[in-house]
């Protein structure tokens, strides 16, 4: 540790990203591991407008760094005191990205070990209340001066650094400092046990934020390498850093199949709606079918957009979709156009007018609608998929009950069934949706072979 030395750096900037902010001041402090060597700071004239908010917590204005150098003209500078030092920051990925990415703007390419100040404090002082800045040198009695400037956080830094240092009798920082080093990669706020416990196995994990909230479900065919790409990369984009401040916390669950992962994930996600959780949104079903009978006594089908207070016959991700089945059924089972509203008849062409003349007879006609009904939900499958296990000693199963997902589970491997009835007391249900749907269909058309239906399970293949 005596012959490395750190260059310990506090910015302020115009916003919260790299890629859309700039640095307003930036200080810089050079420490041998024994004393401090080098200090130098500056403010920076970010070539943009300092918003208000930013200007009430800094206290640094447009007239402050007007006459200030630009980035450009100190760069030289700051890659000068960087280079072949540790760089240590308190949350150090937030400065790290910005000093990075303005020197990539100048012209330089600079990469270094990086300490993060927040980790290591986790490390060498468990327990305390907040972490923060503020809250740590409250805590650790630090003398805190110019709070939201470079220069007091940086020389706040300085003796938070020093002290972690007296104090690491085990080696944490040395190992934090090693280039493969996982945890100096982790979201600063992640305790490093959630990320080590995670296994190298199929199945769903979670992020949660500071109040235990779910923020993010994903899942995974290797859930440790999986969870380990969302924090490597150099991306500055502010969704991005958002997201990482705010996970607090990983639990996991582990599934036998990815396509079990890719059911429960889909499942947790319409559960719980975390805020991060984007692409499954436009899978949504937005139309659904709808039978009715009017005043008059005739029975009408009907397309329209999903609702909360209606149940439909079937739903669909688009009003094609849904328009092309009852048109289908219509034409099957001779039912009178008059009597399949097609949601916009004006804009649809399908029905322009209103026409009451010649009428079928009311009780012929209501049965063609029952009919065609009958064969709608007759012609929902029902069946299983059958598949390994999490062990050599269980079978996963997925039940799909007339065409709508019924649940998944698993069922040790010596148990023995002669209806599909007795194997749904192992499962757990979840709700049915249009995507989960397409994904059973899609893997079942690839793998036969593992569908089953209503015969002995003990029986059954099961592909390993």
């Amino acid at each position: 540790m005596k012959n490395q030395q750190y260059a310990i750096v506090d910015i302020e900037t115009t916003g919260g990203n790299a890629s859309g902010s700039r640095i307003t001041e930036i200080a810089i402090v050079i420490h041998d591991g024994t004393k401090i060597i080098d200090r130098w700071e500056t403010l920076v004239n970010p070539q943009k407008e300092i918003p208000v908010p930013i200007f009430a917590l800094t206290g640094i204005n447009n007239d402050m760094v007007r006459d200030a150098p630009i980035f450009d003209d100190i760069s030289e500078k700051v890659l000068q005191m960087l280079t072949d030092r540790i760089f240590v920051a308190h949350n150090v990925n937030f400065d790290y990205s910005f000093v990075r990415h303005q020197l990539e703007e100048s012209g330089f390419k600079w990469t270094a070990k990086k300490l993060c100040t927040v980790r290591a404090a986790r490390k060498i002082k468990p327990g305390l209340r907040s972490y923060s800045l503020g809250n740590l040198c409250h805590s650790l009695d630090i003398r805190l001066e110019n709070r939201h400037r470079a220069g007091g956080d940086a020389d706040a830094t300085v003796i938070l650094f020093s002290r972690l240092l007296e104090w690491d009798s085990e080696g944490v920082l040395q190992n934090m400092i090693k280039k493969t080093a996982q945890d100096q990669r982790l979201p600063p706020n992640l305790p490093p046990q959630d990320f080590e416990k995670l296994p190298e196995k199929p199945g769903v994990y979670y992020f949660y934020n500071a109040f235990g909230k779910v923020v993010y479900v994903g899942k995974a065919i290797n859930i440790k390498k999986r969870v380990a790409s969302h924090f490597s990369g150099h991306n500055l984009k502010p969704q991005r850093q958002h997201f990482l401040r705010d996970i607090f916390g990983i639990s996991f669950e582990v599934c036998a199949t990815e396509l079990m992962a890719l059911l429960l994930e889909c499942s947790e996600i319409k559960k719980l709606w975390p805020i991060y959780n984007k692409a499954l949104k436009r899978f949504e079903a937005k139309y659904g079918l709808y039978e009715y009978e009017a005043r008059n006594g005739y029975r009408y089908f009907a397309v329209g957009k999903l609702s909360k207070f209606q149940s439909a016959l079937q739903v669909f991700n688009n009003e094609y979709e849904a328009v092309h089945l009852l048109r289908s059924l219509a034409e099957q089972f001779g039912i009178d156009h008059r009597f399949c509203k097609y949601g916009r008849p004006a804009e649809g062409g399908f029905l322009l007018k209103p026409d009451h003349t010649n009428l079928p007879d009311v009780v012929q006609h209501n049965e063609q609608i029952a009919t065609a009904i009958d064969f709608l939900l007759e012609n929902r499958p029902s069946f299983g998929i059958l598949d390994k296990g999490r062990s050599a000693e269980e079978r996963s199963c997925i039940w799909v009950e007339a065409g709508h997902f019924y649940g998944m589970g698993y069922i040790a491997s010596d148990v023995g069934f002669t209806k599909i009835s007795g194997m749904k007391d192992y499962m757990t249900p979840y709700r049915s949706n249009q995507y989960i749907m397409q994904l059973i269909y899609a893997f079942a058309k690839k793998h036969p072979h593992k569908i089953i239906r209503d015969q002995a399970l003990s029986n059954a293949n099961v592909a390993e």
